[in-house]
């Protein structure tokens, strides 16, 4: 178990439609996500293709909080879903529908585009993925989608990707791109709270330390 405590503050927070206040209607109501003004923001045009894209790429929303933290220069989120099929981390399938976010694929084109080092963590608990956080290192976890709602019992785990961005002993910190208000950035559960809605994988994501010439 861990024994200190490792935040990151300061780490952006998006969410993966435009605007935070939306999301509840968006999630609960079937609003629809281009009545938002500013639906937009990430670079899209194309209102059926935001529509259908928005709702899947909670895994790019964390890799932007996470390159904007570290100022990492990055296009907008509608060129990295360009970028991301293109690597073949998002695989449109013959029935309409889409895989993704695939780890792999993901990993060797943000280590090649960003310069970051990402390990994919097929199988591990909660508490060793939160473990792994350090002042050079981020973490990607795969819970249900519900975590928005951590009050309420689930039946899955897994199914959507939310940004670890600090722990202590008892639990985490995290950003959820499909939160819903007051419970979209730096959200804390206790570990086994979280647990009911993990999938036992995710990845950690990591910059390169910077040398003393760079830091001066």
């Amino acid at each position: 178990m861990t024994r200190h405590t490792i935040r990151h503050h300061g780490v952006p927070y998006y969410t993966q439609w435009g605007s935070p206040e939306w999301v509840r209607s968006i999630v609960y109501d079937d609003a629809d996500p281009c009545a938002d003004p500013h639906w937009q923001r990430s670079g899209f045009t194309d209102p059926e293709h935001y529509r259908f894209w928005a709702k899947r790429l909670c895994g790019l929303t964390c890799l932007e909080s996470i390159l904007d933290f570290w100022g990492v220069a990055r296009p907008s989120r509608a060129v990295l879903l360009d970028q991301a099929l293109q690597h073949g981390a998002y695989r449109l399938r013959e029935d309409g529908g889409v895989d993704g976010l695939i780890y792999r694929p993901f990993a060797e084109w943000v280590g090649a585009q960003f310069g970051l080092q990402v390990e994919v963590l097929p199988s591990i608990p909660i508490e060793a993925l939160a473990g792994r956080l350090d002042h050079d290192t981020l973490a990607i976890a795969s819970v249900n989608p519900h975590i928005r709602r951590a009050h309420e019992p689930v039946t899955t785990r897994g199914g959507h990707l939310v940004l670890l961005v600090g722990r202590d002993a008892e639990g985490t910190w995290f950003h959820n791109p499909s939160g819903v208000e007051p419970h979209q950035a730096d959200v804390y559960l206790p570990f086994e709270t979280f647990a009911r809605f993990f999938g036992e994988r995710g990845m950690t994501i990591t910059r390169q330390p910077r040398t003393a010439s760079e830091a001066s």
